[in-house]
């Protein structure tokens, strides 16, 4: 260290974007400990390290506003979440889709996260919210983590395994986990609409938890009720909810999913405007990806999802319940395309990761329905798919959007590190999880000039700090924290791809969290300097 210095890093000769949208500066700055100290002329000031931006662009980190991370076990199996910090990323948000890592209460918590993760070698020390922030003490992280509190995991606290009307109680109950959960600094409420538990609750009962959100100033962050023919429905719903509640709302993953409902995804970003202009709070992100990534479970009927996982896999196991060729019954009527639909993860399936149901249906000599209720009763219901289902057109209708930020609905991961017991090992994750922030630049900023970089980068900083209520980053300012990514606008390039997810992106150099250096030349530093965020 140099005592003479007045900084301990500056980033000299970038042009640096503000994460405001504006257009970008020649500027220096100059950081003192975590925090942005002056942005300006520093040619002449000393610093301990000095990073020559020249030629480079300045950039505040990304925030992730939909990762997965937290309920895929990833955070802690691959602490350095290099998948996500070569892409510039520098903060995730966690408790995404329904699901969080508390509180957890009684076995059936679990259940949600057993679809990704062997619960039987993780260790869970805690119930409520402030104990898991505690727990979370104990680890390092390079990348900075908050999360939200999930409705599913809320509803299981109080209902275990049942999934039926709740009482007045058990809804009093709720809230009181929520206020809680939001004293002790979670973000927000996120909720699965299509999912079972929730259809348990009437709309009223959903308003209420929503006015506590708004109380708190919180945020709802939202998966569809339904992201394929009746998105407009599933969209009018949560404006009608936004407007009785006046909570601020957010779309995770905004898609139509199926070619019979990509007619309607423009009618739904109409929607959401008109809203926006009545003065409703809401917002979406989407992914850079024509092919989705998701749970084979999710092709079942809703009937489905109302049972315990318990109770499907006694159906799929039977050979006498007629309910399992209702189930064959509701798979043929979809026509699914089956030559679209690869398998991504299996719990212990060997030689069909990396193949289409229609390779295994012809290996095999069964049915596409067959194929898919075989490997749901063989896996205990965990099987991920890629399927291309989501229009190439409809992603940059969303991506024009003032109200769309970026995403990756993705995991992070650290190649050197894949080997661990606990991960899957039948495992290839979306390529989102390597290149989503990247691949926005590519497509929309390069190869289609729909956004400008000063835009896009708005989308994955200032933006998203703004849906969550993150004040002191998203954004280069003096006194905000030292969150900053310097990459090459020529070479950056996500180089993920379907049949090789796990290589990373390339042409982010330096990125900085609270102020240290965890990746220098595109070389991983050691340093885990990530702080666990809650909202104050």
């Amino acid at each position: 260290m140099n005592p003479m210095a007045r900084y301990d890093i500056i980033i000299k000769n970038g042009l640096v974007f503000d994460g405001k949208g504006n257009k970008p500066e020649e500027v220096d700055i100059g950081i003192k400990g975590d925090e942005i100290k002056k942005i300006g002329d520093l040619q002449k000031e000393n610093a301990d390290e000095v990073i020559d931006a020249s030629g480079k662009y300045v950039a505040p980190g990304f925030l992730d506003l939909t990762n997965h991370s937290d309920t895929h076990w990833t955070l802690f199996l691959y602490p350095s979440q290099e998948s996500l910090i070569r892409q510039g990323i520098t903060t995730i948000v966690g408790g995404n889709c329904g699901t969080s890592l508390a509180p957890f209460i009684g076995e059936a918590s679990l259940e949600e996260i057993q679809r990704w993760v062997d619960v039987s070698k993780v260790n869970i020390n805690w119930w409520t919210t402030g104990e898991f922030f505690s727990a979370l003490k104990n680890h390092k992280f390079a990348v900075n983590f908050c999360t939200l509190i999930g409705f599913s995991t809320l509803q299981k606290a109080v209902l275990g395994k049942e999934v039926r009307l709740m009482t007045e109680k058990e809804i009093n109950q709720m809230e009181l986990l929520l206020k809680n959960a939001l004293q002790e600094g979670v973000f927000g409420l996120s909720t699965n609409f299509g999912g079972g538990h929730i259809k348990s609750l009437r709309d009223e009962d959903i308003g209420a938890l929503l006015k506590i959100i708004k109380q708190y100033e919180a945020v709802a962050s939202h998966h569809l009720e339904d992201e394929g023919e009746n998105i407009l429905p599933a969209i009018s719903r949560l404006i009608i909810l936004a407007r009785k509640s006046e909570a601020k709302m957010h779309i995770s993953h905004f898609k139509a999913l199926g070619r019979n409902s990509w007619n309607f995804f423009p009618k739904a970003i109409e929607m959401i405007k008109n809203a926006r202009q009545e003065n409703v709070k809401l917002t979406a992100d989407f992914f850079p990806y024509a092919k989705t990534g998701s749970n084979l479970f999710t092709l079942l009927p809703s009937w489905v999802k109302k049972l315990t996982n318990e109770e499907i896999c006694g159906i799929l196991k039977s050979r006498e319940d007629k309910r399992k060729n209702d189930l064959l019954d509701y798979l043929e009527q979809l026509t699914l395309h089956y030559d679209k639909i690869i398998i991504a993860s299996t719990l212990s399936e060997l030689g069909v990761v990396g193949k289409t149901i229609e390779q295994l249906s012809k290996i095999s000599g069964l049915a596409g329905g067959e194929i898919i209720l075989s490997l749901l009763e063989t896996n205990n219901l965990r099987v991920s798919i890629f399927n291309e289902v989501i229009s190439e057109e409809n992603i940059e209708l969303i991506a024009k959007e003032e109200f769309s930020a970026v995403a990756s609905d993705g995991v992070g991961y650290t190649i050197s590190n894949l080997k661990s017991q606990i991960s899957n090992p039948n495992d290839l994750p979306h390529p989102r999880s390597f290149g989503a922030f990247p691949r926005v630049f590519n497509l929309y900023v390069k190869e289609k000039p729909i956004l400008n970089w000063e835009n896009a980068i708005y989308k994955m900083t200032g933006l998203p700090a703004e849906i969550l209520g993150i004040k002191d980053r998203g954004i280069i300012a003096k006194e905000k924290k030292a969150d900053i990514i310097v990459f090459d606008p020529k070479v950056i390039f996500d180089q993920a791809t379907y049949d090789n997810p796990f290589q990373y992106s390339s042409g982010v150099e330096q990125v900085l969290i609270n102020g240290t250096i965890v990746l220098s030349n595109e070389e991983f530093t050691g340093k885990f300097p990530g702080y666990v965020l809650r909202k104050t």
